[in-house]
């Protein structure tokens, strides 16, 4: 079984996860735009490619497919995630199985305020967003929420230009600057994280793994400790089942005065995964079984509390002959 891996970017722990999962009986390849993304030098093979939004992209990433014989493939950055999940029936044509959401629930999840009204009708508990000041001015006099509060673009990731504000004044101020935002109710309460899979034949929710969020950095979980919770377990399993999500998911959470929020839903492995996955939440294992045609078997929360995940840094070094270009694969 061969896997292709798109945007590998800096995810090298994904990379070596499919590796060992495959065990010598196939081949990870990966892709990317810059030959400096150090993931490409642990995948048995590796390609530059054009960036997602070049004419011809997909083309390149179909002709890949073809070439190396690949059974499933998967992005690791969320603008990808629409366009492989669009084109699915051009991967399915030759064989290739794309492991992703609809494209409907990549739109949403990549949009901030269309995931918050998906939670709203699945009766999941949520943050109160506004897309226009009025409303939320509104919202304030009938006393449903206060200063501060957070403003965010409307669609983007890793926390970028998210701004905790305190008054109206800053508020215009942030209205007037940029476009495309939302206002979003401030969630004081402990933030969580979670790692989840559903099963892409059952439509089950066949795992979970909660952490507790220690310290956070540009959008990303740094330091993390495993936990358990059943009602966040049920309600994880009840969104992504009545969604209609499969596949590996990552998401937010927030647990105030014993109430679960759902803050985020990412289509994708997040850049926490590598706890999950060394506490034997095996998530990669999971898309590996589904393509081999078996559906998973229901292990929601069987780890062990109490394990840290603490990240630091790594290099990868390369010399200048040895860097992979456009026209040229490593293996």
């Amino acid at each position: 079984m061969n896997i292709l891996i798109l945007s590998a970017g800096t995810r090298n722990k994904v990379v070596q996860a499919f590796k060992e999962a495959l065990a010598g009986k196939g081949c990870v390849v990966a892709t990317d735009c810059s030959s400096v993304a150090p993931a490409l030098y642990d995948a048995d093979k590796a390609y530059v490619v054009p960036e997602i939004t070049a004419a011809g992209y997909l083309d390149r990433i179909i002709e890949i497919c073809r070439e190396e014989e690949i059974d499933g493939v998967l992005s690791l950055i969320d603008p990808e995630l629409s366009l492989i999940a669009k084109e699915r029936a051009r991967f399915e044509q030759i064989g290739v199985t794309p492991v992703v959401s609809s494209y409907e629930l990549c739109e949403a999840s990549l949009d901030k305020y269309d995931m918050y009204e998906m939670l709203l009708k699945l009766g999941i508990p949520t943050a109160m967003s506004f897309l226009k000041i009025e409303l939320f001015k509104k919202a304030m006099e009938e006393n449903r929420l206060h200063y501060p509060v957070f403003v965010k673009p409307r669609k983007g990731s890793a926390s970028l230009n998210i701004n905790k504000v305190s008054s109206d004044e800053e508020l215009n101020t942030l209205f007037h600057v940029y476009d495309d935002l939302m206002i979003q109710e401030y969630m004081d309460g402990q933030e969580y994280g979670a790692d989840a899979y559903v099963d892409m034949i059952s439509g089950k929710c066949t795992q979970i793994f909660l952490k507790k969020k220690i310290k956070m950095r540009a959008g990303e979980t740094d330091k993390s400790v495993s936990v358990k919770n059943d009602d966040a377990f049920r309600l994880i399993a009840q969104m992504a089942e009545s969604a209609g999500y499969r596949g590996m998911i990552d998401l937010d959470l927030f647990e105030k005065n014993g109430t679960w929020y759902l803050s985020e839903v990412n289509p994708r492995f997040g850049g926490g995964y590598p706890h999950a996955h060394a506490s034997g939440v095996n998530l990669v294992e999971s898309v590996l079984r589904n393509l081999r045609g078996e559906t998973n078997p229901v292990s929601i929360g069987e780890y062990k509390e109490g394990i840290y995940m603490m990240k630091y840094n790594e290099i990868c070094i390369r010399k200048e002959a040895d860097l992979i270009h456009a026209n040229r694969t490593v293996e």
